[in-house]
């Protein structure tokens, strides 16, 4: 028997002029690491670094659901709402969580959609955050898949989510990591999946920003793996090209959620990652 060293709490904000309850979870002490979940998911992409003595002896991992995912619920009146996240409300989100928690520019680590974001943080809010480590990220990639197949009555949309969601896992990853990960996907609530894909796969706002983007005050690294359909070696390096001075490593044997599907392959490179990003940077408790 084992009681991990992960806790969680709600902190309320307010976001898009009304309050938000968010769940949080965190591990580890110093330096401050906010990670952001994949679109259809939550923090528990996040548990198998946030259980990594290694780095959270002197790592503060804190991971939080969106609105609409895992144990932050919807808004009061959500039956009436169509859920299609946007890059304003998201960025909000960020950044209301990053207040509320008292952080001093910490490190941003977001994979997929947080990884996006983390580009378009750093691109419009770069001051808030001391780096960001974008995690199988790129400029934009519409889709090649129609999004309403994840929100319509004739499909079981979470089922569906994880079929897409299937065919983006390496093949080297463990069976049980690949089927933890894709009963997250199976548990997502009605229509958020696709809401979050129409962020996604709509909103190529931050082409003209990434040259904007100053590394040299705030370090930029991005990873991606090879078995990445979503977002392809290919679409990291020219998103990594078209920011100056930042780097990329691509994960030869990992898919697009390799921090939840095989997180014992992806730990050197976020260890990498983290030793990339500036020492002096504190935390408010």
């Amino acid at each position: 028997m084992s009681i991990e060293p992960i806790t969680g709490r709600y902190l309320t904000v307010e976001i898009e002029g009304a309050p938000r309850r968010i769940y949080f979870e965190e591990a580890g002490q110093g330096r401050p690491v906010v990670c952001l979940h994949t679109a259809g998911a939550d923090t528990r992409q996040w548990r198998h670094l946030m259980n990594d003595a290694g780095i959270t002896a002197s790592h503060r991992l804190i991971a939080f659901d969106m609105p609409w995912h895992g144990k932050s619920l919807p808004p009061e009146g959500f039956e009436t709402q169509e859920y299609l996240l946007t890059t304003e409300a998201y960025i909000e989100t960020v950044l209301a969580v990053i207040d509320g928690l008292g952080l001093d520019r910490p490190v941003l680590a977001g994979c997929s959609m947080g990884g996006r974001i983390a580009l378009q943080l750093a691109a419009l809010h770069a001051d808030k955050f001391s780096g960001f480590i974008a995690i199988e990220a790129s400029d934009f990639q519409p889709a090649w898949y129609d999004i309403d197949w994840f929100h319509r009555p004739d499909a079981h949309g979470g089922e569906m989510g994880a079929a897409l969601v299937s065919a983006n896992i390496s093949p080297y990853a463990p069976d049980a990591e690949r089927w933890n990960t894709l009963w997250m996907f199976m548990q997502s609530g009605p229509g958020v999946f696709r809401g979050d894909l129409s962020f996604y796969t709509r909103d190529d706002s931050l082409i003209p920003r990434l040259p904007t983007i100053n590394t040299a005050k705030t370090p930029v690294h991005i990873i991606v793996g090879a078995y990445d359909l979503t977002c392809t070696p290919e679409d990291a390096a020219r998103t990594a090209k078209a920011i100056p001075g930042a780097t990329l490593a691509v994960m030869d044997e990992l898919g697009h959620f390799p921090m939840s599907e095989h997180p014992e392959g992806f730990r050197p490179f976020f260890v990498e990652a983290l030793e990339k990003m500036p020492k002096s940077t504190s935390a408010a408790a």
